[in-house]
């Protein structure tokens, strides 16, 4: 599913309506507002990050991550300046990259002793190993050998995991919806997944990560968007079960101590993309939706999740730091900066 459908199909659902919200208004500004549930709460600050957009513009912000020295590294699809590295106050350190007009998942990888970077591009349909300065290392290109497609553009990556051996998993999470594995040297090991509903399937695999919280049986953590479901797999590609969200479309699953932190998309009020952030804990059990409604539970069945405060517009990823603060990057919002969340 490309994302123009995306957002057609999303809109036209209808979970409810939000009490006192004027669809007008894209932002409500909550100065020293509190949100988030359990121990998980958050204090906002909308101004993180912005920057003179004359000098150093983006387009959509699509994925944040952390580097081994702190930084805090965003992916936009905007050439002029790919990728923007912040300090965690956010502060500007450095740009680079205007090679990426699809630039849309970013995935850190430490190889060696040295962090690395894979940045699944739309436009250009492959995958890109650059190392942290933005040297290109290794490209993954369309995957003609698995014969899957017939053609170029039907394969659209959206995100990557590695694995500790260097393994590769790319999701092809606007085109077949299909999961590539490679090695670390670029050959094609398995292909798994494809389109459709069932469970080892995926509508709109957007999202996937490696989950190590078992050390002793590490598995995938894959977005199935418009089904409202993560997907866990084995490392060879054999379904596993299923974390139903009803009214969550998960962007991309992130793993940090215990929790995966999960940028979620809600159209249920008929209006553009709204969303919130998802936190689940060590039992896959959705325990703060930060901007959303309360997470609650029914003879074990989660409730459909709806937004709650109009923080966010098209959340597209999480990023967590080393003192569990979060940094929000948004698709679709105005080419807005980042938002930080500051854990309370």
């Amino acid at each position: 599913m490309d994302r123009r459908n995306f957002v057609k199909n999303t809109s036209v659902l209808s979970l409810g309506m939000i009490s006192g919200m004027s669809r007008a208004n894209s932002f409500v500004q909550y100065k020293d507002a509190i949100i988030g549930h359990n121990s998980h709460q958050y204090k906002i600050d909308l101004q993180w990050g912005a920057l003179n957009s004359n000098f150093y513009p983006v387009n959509d912000c699509h994925e944040m991550v952390q580097d081994s020295k702190g930084r805090i590294i965003l992916l936009t699809n905007h050439t002029k300046n790919n990728i923007i590295v912040y300090d965690r106050s956010g502060k500007l350190l450095e740009v680079w990259g205007t090679d990426y007009p699809g630039a849309h998942g970013l995935t850190l990888h430490v190889e060696n002793g040295e962090d690395v970077l894979y940045i699944a591009d739309n436009n250009r349909h492959e995958v890109i190993k650059t190392t942290i300065q933005g040297k290109v290392m290794q490209v993954f290109p369309y995957p003609k050998a698995s014969g899957k497609y017939d053609a170029k553009d039907k394969y659209i990556p959206t995100e990557t995991a590695i694995a500790p051996n260097g393994d590769v998993y790319i999701a092809d999470g606007y085109g077949e919806q299909y999961i590539m594995h490679y090695n670390a040297k670029g050959e094609l090991l398995n292909v798994f997944g494809g389109r459709g509903e069932e469970n080892h399937l995926f509508n709109n695999a957007h999202g996937i990560c490696l989950d190590t919280r078992d050390a002793s049986n590490p598995s995938l953590l894959i977005t199935a968007r418009q089904q409202n479901k993560l997907k866990r797999f084995s490392l060879q590609g054999e379904y596993i079960s299923t974390i139903d969200l009803p009214g969550a479309f998960i962007c991309r699953p992130v793993i940090h101590d215990k929790n995966v932190y999960l940028a979620t998309i809600w159209s249920g009020d008929g209006s553009e993309g709204t969303g919130f952030v998802s936190i689940l804990n060590e039992n896959d059990t959705l325990v703060s939706a930060p901007g959303g409604c309360e997470p609650t539970y029914k003879d074990g069945i989660l409730s459909p999740m709806y937004q709650t405060l109009k923080v966010f517009h098209h959340p597209h990823d999480v990023c967590v730091d080393d003192d569990e603060n979060l940094y929000v990057a948004q698709w679709n919002s105005g080419k807005t900066y980042p938002i930080k969340l500051y854990r309370v």
